[in-house]
């Protein structure tokens, strides 16, 4: 061919989580670390906790739609009146101005969650499962009124729900830290996916002194995968080093 290729070409298909890994660990300064990834979903997982040893990357561990930290987020920042997907920045920068008034209430309705971060959520109150809604009217019951529209005041409810499901995050994060510190005995993390953008719950990890260093990857939503993918593919398919 005129780019001199012969024969067919191989195509490599790393899975989601896989691509957020590899886009954390290979490019980050350690030669052996724990491997964190966390975000809404990529196929079926949600987050998971991997480890990595110089040109080698396993996934050990996986939780699995629809019990997603990353949805969770995207439920408040709805309910909340801020666009899923791209305001969810808007959420945590409201959460200072509140008080964590409904964290409590979110861990005994909203999801049970574990000492190793791992949680199921009670989909009783989420629609992102049969609707264009990401929350039910449980929901919206539990937390007093409907949902703020885009274009209405930004209340004092608002703002509280901001900082308790902030408070929310933090736990899942620290909690899934740690058993990734147990998991893989490694004294450095890496971190990506969209989750690994809330860089308030990242702050809070690295002054738990969980681990000795902590490195996220900048892309470390969905635009960092396509690296990861190109990382994973000539590490693991190719044999680079």
């Amino acid at each position: 061919s005129r780019l001199g290729l012969t024969g067919t070409p191989k195509v490599f298909f790393p899975e989601h989580h896989f691509s957020h890994a590899a886009s954390a660990f290979y490019p980050s300064p350690f030669s052996e670390a724990a491997v964190i990834t966390l975000d809404g979903v990529g196929e079926w997982a949600s987050s998971t906790i991997g480890v990595g040893e110089g040109s080698d990357l396993r996934l050990l561990v996986s939780q699995d739609f629809p019990h997603s930290l990353g949805l969770l987020y995207s439920a408040f920042t709805y309910f909340c009146g801020f666009k899923v997907n791209s305001g969810e920045y808007k959420l945590m920068g409201l959460a200072p101005y509140g008080e964590p008034t409904f964290t409590q209430t979110i861990l005994d309705n909203l999801l049970d969650l574990n000492d190793d971060g791992s949680f199921r959520l009670n989909l009783d109150y989420f629609g992102f499962m049969d609707d264009l809604a990401m929350t039910s009217q449980k929901f919206a019951t539990l937390f007093g009124g409907p949902a703020r529209g885009p274009d209405e005041r930004i209340n004092k409810r608002e703002m509280d729900l901001a900082r308790s499901i902030q408070d929310v995050t933090e736990q899942v994060v620290l909690r899934t830290a740690r058993h990734a510190k147990q998991l893989t005995g490694k004294k450095n993390l890496c971190i990506a996916g969209g989750v690994a953008l809330n860089c308030v719950a990242n702050g809070k990890l690295l002054r738990s002194n969980i681990f000795d260093d902590l490195w996220i990857q900048p892309g470390a939503g969905d635009c960092g995968g396509a690296l990861g993918a190109a990382y994973a593919s000539y590490h693991q398919a190719l044999g680079g080093t």
